[in-house]
C-alpha cells in the first residue's frame, strides 16, 4: 500500500512538471485501462497474474497523473474571456470572506459570484474585488462585512503575478484559493440585496469578523492586537509591516500562522482536562469512559478552531491526523507517540 501511494504521488507530481495539460481524451484513459488490467488478471494463469500484479504500480502513477490533469481541467475551465477584461459587468452575489482594510482605505474581499446581469457575459464563480477609498466630494462607502448580498457593477481582469524569483507566487496563490478574476468596484448601481445570507460558511465567516472586531476593538492601539488575531482566527492581514519584518529577523514568522502545532495543544489541552473531569464524575465514567470522551471532546475542539481559523491547508491536514487518533482511542487501539 505505501508503494501505490507513492506511485500514485509520483504521477502527480510529474504533471506538474509539463509546460502544459495534456487533452481531455486522454483522462478516459484511467477506467479503460483499470478495466483491462482486472479482466486480465481475473482470466490469465499464474504467470500473467504476476505480471498484471507488476502492471499495478505504474498504473497508480498513471492513475495519480491523470486525475490531478482532470482536477485541473475542472479548476481552469472557469475563467474570465478575454474580451470582457477591463469592460463593466453587472454581477450579483456574496461577500464570502472577512474585508480587509490596507493603509490607503482600499478594501479587498473575495466575491461569491450569483449571477451576471449584463448580457452575453461571464465572469467566474469567484473573484477578489477591491473597493476604493471614496472620494472628499463622494458619498461614505458602506460598512461591507461577510455574508452580505449586493448586486455590483465591476472591472475585472485575469490574474497575473510579477515574476519575481524573491517574492510570493500571487497567480498560484489565487488559483489555490479557487479565486480566478480580480478586480475593482464602479461607483455606480451598488445595491445592498441582503445583510446576511443564511448559509453556514458565511455564518462562519461572520463569527470570525465578530470575532477580529473584538480583538481590534478591546485592544485598539496595542500591538498585541494583530498577534492575537492571527492566533485567534487566522487573520495575518491584521499584522503590521514593521511586526512581519521583526518576527522575520528573529526567525518566528511562521509561528504567525495557525499549523498543526497550535490545534494539537489546543486539542491536547481539551484531551487532557477532559480526562480529568470526565473521571471524577462517577455516573459520566459509568456510561462512557473518559477516554472515549475526552477524544470525542478533544476532535470536537480541534474542529472548532480549525473552522475558526478558516480551514487552511494545514488545519485541515491536522483535523484529519487527530481524527485518525480520536478514532484508534475511541476504539480501544494503542496509541503511541513519537
Amino acid at each position: 500500500m505505501p508503494l501505490r501511494a507513492l506511485a500514485f504521488v509520483a504521477g502527480a507530481w510529474l504533471l506538474q512538471q509539463q509546460a502544459a495539460l495534456p487533452g481531455p481524451l486522454w483522462i478516459y484513459l484511467l477506467p479503460v485501462a483499470g478495466f483491462a488490467i482486472t479482466l486480465w488478471s481475473r482470466a490469465g494463469d499464474v504467470r500473467t497474474r504476476r505480471v498484471v500484479a507488476l502492471l499495478w504500480l505504474p498504473w497508480f502513477s498513471v492513475a495519480g497523473f491523470l486525475i490531478a490533469a482532470s482536477w485541473a481541467h475542472v479548476r481552469l475551465a472557469d475563467t474570465l474571456p478575454v474580451q470582457w477584461e477591463g469592460r463593466d459587468v453587472r454581477i450579483r452575489g456574496v461577500i464570502a470572506e472577512m474585508p480587509r482594510e490596507n493603509a490607503a482605505g482600499t478594501v479587498r474581499f473575495a466575491f461569491d459570484v450569483e449571477a451576471v446581469a449584463t448580457p452575453s457575459a461571464h465572469v467566474p464563480a469567484r473573484i477578489s474585488l477591491n473597493w476604493y477609498a471614496p472620494s472628499p466630494s463622494s458619498p461614505p462607502r458602506p460598512a461591507l462585512a461577510p455574508g452580505q448580498r449586493w448586486q455590483l457593477t465591476v472591472r475585472v481582469r485575469r490574474p497575473h503575478a510579477v515574476a519575481n524569483p524573491h517574492g510570493p507566487d500571487l497567480e498560484q496563490w489565487l488559483l489555490e484559493h479557487g479565486i480566478r478574476a480580480v478586480g475593482y468596484v464602479r461607483a455606480q448601481d451598488q445595491r445592498l440585496l441582503d445583510p446576511a445570507v443564511s448559509a453556514p460558511r458565511y455564518r462562519l465567516e461572520r463569527m470570525r469578523a465578530a470575532a477580529r472586531e473584538r480583538i481590534t476593538s478591546t485592544l485598539a492601539g496595542l500591538p498585541s492586537a494583530g498577534v492575537l488575531a492571527a492566533l485567534a482566527i487566522g487573520d495575518q492581514q491584521s499584522i503590521s509591516g514593521e511586526q512581519w519584518t521583526l518576527f522575520t529577523r528573529t526567525g518566528v514568522n511562521h509561528l504567525m500562522s495557525i499549523s498543526g502545532l497550535h490545534i494539537t495543544m489546543l486539542s491536547g489541552l481539551a484531551f487532557a482536562l477532559s480526562v480529568r473531569i470526565w473521571s471524577r464524575c462517577p455516573r459520566c465514567a459509568r456510561s462512557l469512559s473518559a477516554q472515549r470522551a475526552a477524544a470525542a471532546i478533544g476532535l470536537a475542539v480541534a474542529v472548532a478552531y480549525a473552522l475558526l481559523a478558516g480551514f487552511g491547508v494545514p488545519a485541515r491536514r491536522t483535523v484529519l491526523m487527530l481524527s485518525v487518533v480520536a478514532l484508534a482511542l475511541w476504539r480501544g487501539r494503542p496509541v503511541r507517540g513519537r
